[in-house]
């Protein structure tokens, strides 16, 4: 279920106090969007003990800044039933607007990310993750059920994640377009915000020359050779005459932010390199924009690059 929020803003004269619940699944992001959240102007309190939340509103009254608490398995006097009931009663309250935010996420995504830190999990209790994990979707079932806005966090990087909390919940006062440009390797999985994607895999590989492949596309060796390449030129002046063309365009449609992404195959080379000169291109129109490069010090293997152009299948 997804509906829309109460937007975030800066202080301001509105006499509305506008209140978001953050939570969800243990691993799901909710530190990430409270982060973000305080980025975007409002006030974030995490594991706040909600049986204080009527107190806190009376203190901030005269503030008006938006208010974001973050709660989870682990907030003392933790029931979502009477949780979900405190906020539908507080959403009826004149001058609050009160709303909700739920950070889920797959049950085999959390597990791994929990195995790669080693953290344990807040409803294993020396039993396994998965089995605390599966003890929790049953617990926030009704805070999820609830929620306005549900953002599923499975496919995210921490930058996705940055990036859907700042479009739901970033100010409606009209902003200047924020432009990122990132790279990505395809054999890595797809980025899953990406507004104008770009596939490099055209261009002749640096992996696959011995000296240039533990390099990367800032580099000016692999520069230099991606710009020899025939197909090169007249390629990317095709896609920055086009990405110069839509930026306008999206601007007029009160986005306030686009994702162009460029990929290759390992995400260290062609993609890097392309995107490093778009920025040079977006900078020189008058531009500021974010780069990011999501696989640069991803270790470069043959298995994710595949065969060689010139490698011949084994007999037989």
């Amino acid at each position: 279920m997804t509906a829309e929020p109460p937007s975030g803003a800066s202080p301001s004269a509105d006499a509305t106090q506008r209140l978001l619940l953050v939570t969800g699944m243990s691993g799901a992001g909710k530190s990430t969007a409270l982060e973000v959240l305080e980025d975007l102007g409002w006030e974030t309190i995490d594991n706040f003990p909600l049986r204080l939340l009527p107190q806190l509103l009376r203190a901030d009254q005269d503030q008006r800044v938006p208010l974001a608490i973050g709660v989870d398995s682990r907030t003392r006097g933790f029931v979502p039933e009477q949780i979900v009931r405190r906020f539908r009663e507080l959403s009826n309250r004149e001058n609050l607007a009160a709303g909700s935010l739920f950070l889920d996420c797959g049950s085999s995504e959390i597990q791994r990310r929990y195995n790669e830190t080693r953290r344990r999990h807040p409803l294993a209790r020396g039993r396994p993750v998965s089995e605390g994990i599966k003890a929790e979707r049953e617990l926030l079932a009704p805070l999820r059920q609830a929620a306005d806005t549900v953002i599923d966090t499975s496919s995210f990087t921490v930058h996705d994640l940055q990036q859907a909390v700042r479009e739901h919940f970033a100010p409606e006062t009209p902003t200047e377009l924020t432009v990122t440009v990132t790279s990505f390797g395809f054999a890595r999985g797809m980025p899953p915000l990406a507004d104008l994607l770009f596939d490099m895999r055209f261009l002749d590989n640096p992996h696959w020359d011995p000296q240039l492949r533990p390099l990367t596309g800032r580099d000016r060796a692999v520069a230099d050779h991606i710009e020899r390449d025939p197909a090169f030129a007249s390629a990317f002046t095709a896609i920055s005459d086009c990405v110069l063309a839509l930026l306008p365009r999206y601007a007029a449609q009160d986005r306030a932010y686009l994702t162009i992404a460029f990929g290759c195959t390992g995400g260290r080379h062609r993609s890097v390199f392309c995107v490093e000169r778009m920025a040079e291109v977006l900078r020189m129109a008058g531009h500021a924009p974010t780069v990011l490069h999501r696989n640069l010090d991803a270790q470069a293997e043959d298995a994710i690059e595949g065969q060689a152009p010139d490698a011949q299948p084994l007999a037989g």
